[in-house]
This record gives structure tokens, C-alpha cells and sequence, in this order.
């Protein structure tokens, strides 16, 4: 059967330019979530690397569930984050702590609410991973954003950032909606900091 590769079917939301802002219309897409709040730092990660413990075997248990059972394979998606805080400044200050977050792994839509209940009962037989009830699937929604692909690491976001917040958008006659996004098509474990890439995504409307 054909592995279908969303990175490439979906190649306008997937492979962006890392020399210019572009303007993309993200339909509406499940994806397995887990919520959390804190740092991402490995060293200290604590909710967020829990979710992750979890998210990953998730997704591709239900890859081979789908390969297995409804005779369609694929490549399993990126992993991807929405970012927030009460007070955003904490994104500048560096108060990790007080960040919070939305992991997540996009989903075909032939996977439905029971291939995820059948999933998370394995996992569950296998062994105690905290935090696997918390494990949903979900349709988000973002509509209109802006992306661009950045290259290095995540400590060097902030210029990109600056330059999106602060010129590109109201100069288009955009205003921010929703949560930052981004998207790690890197495994920081197996890829030197100046060669990450990840997509910068901001949902936006017509002002």
C-alpha cells in the first residue's frame, strides 16, 4: 500500500519559505493533544516531557492501527505546540514556569474518537504513564495565519518574532488571533542547534 506523507500533500502548511512571511488558510485538522504548563527545557522538563512520553507512543500506535486494521499508511506528522501565557510578557523575561502550552501530532481524518480509546488501553496495559487520560483528539481550527520557516535554534526565534509581530502583520492589515504555533520538522536529539527547523506560525484576521 502507499505511505502517504502529509509533509508533502500538504506541502503549503508543511514546507514554508525561510526567507519571507507567507500568508496561508490552515483548514480544519485533528490532531492528538495533551495540555501542560512550564518549561520545555530537557533538563527540567517535568508536564512537558510526560506529555510527551505519552503523545509519541500514542501516535504511532494508531499509525500501525491504521496500517493493520483500515489498510492505510502513513507517515506520522510532525510534532507541533501552541504557546501562551496570562501575561505574554513572561515570553521575553524567560519565566518559563509560567508558560503553557498545547502539544500535539496531527491526525488523518479516518482516525476517530474509538481508534484513540483502543490505543490509550494499550498503552495503559503496557505500564503507568501519568497523565494518559488526559490524551484527546481534537479538531482545531486556525483559518487564516502567517508562517515562515526558521532555521537555528529555538533561543533565536526572537528577531524572526519581533519582525512578525511588529512589521509584518499591521503593515498587512492583520491582527494576531489565537495561540503562536510552531512546528518541529527537527529532532533536536539527532540535529545540531543551527540546523533546527522549525515552522512560526501566527493566526491572524483582516483588521
Amino acid at each position: 500500500m502507499d505511505k502517504i506523507d502529509f509533509k508533502k500533500t500538504l506541502k503549503a502548511l508543511y514546507a514554508p519559505s525561510a526567507k519571507a512571511f507567507v500568508q496561508v488558510d490552515v483548514p480544519a485538522m485533528s490532531f492528538l493533544m495533551m495540555d501542560g504548563k512550564g518549561t520545555p527545557d530537557a533538563e527540567s522538563a517535568g508536564q512537558y516531557a510526560r506529555a510527551l512520553a505519552v503523545l509519541y507512543p500514542a501516535a504511532y500506535k494508531l499509525k500501525f492501527l491504521s496500517k493493520r486494521e483500515l489498510g492505510k499508511d502513513y507517515v506520522v506528522p510532525p510534532l507541533e505546540a501552541l504557546w501562551w501565557a496570562d501575561d505574554m510578557n513572561v515570553f521575553i523575561t524567560g519565566d518559563k514556569a509560567q508558560w503553557q502550552w498545547t502539544v500535539m501530532i496531527m491526525q488523518p481524518d479516518w482516525i476517530l474518537p474509538e481508534h484513540v480509546d483502543e490505543v490509550r488501553q494499550a498503552i495503559a496495559r503496557s505500564g503507568d504513564l501519568p497523565g494518559l487520560d488526559d490524551l484527546r483528539l481534537e479538531t482545531y481550527t486556525e483559518g487564516l495565519a502567517v508562517q515562515i520557516l526558521h532555521i537555528g535554534p529555538y533561543s533565536d526565534e526572537g528577531p524572526v518574532l519581533k519582525a512578525l509581530h511588529e512589521e509584518y502583520i499591521p503593515e498587512n492589515g492583520l491582527v494576531e488571533t489565537g495561540h503562536h504555533h510552531e512546528i518541529y520538522l527537527s529532532d533536536p536529539r539527532k540535529t545540531a542547534p543551527e540546523k533546527l527547523k522549525t515552522i512560526l506560525r501566527q493566526p491572524v484576521r483582516r483588521a
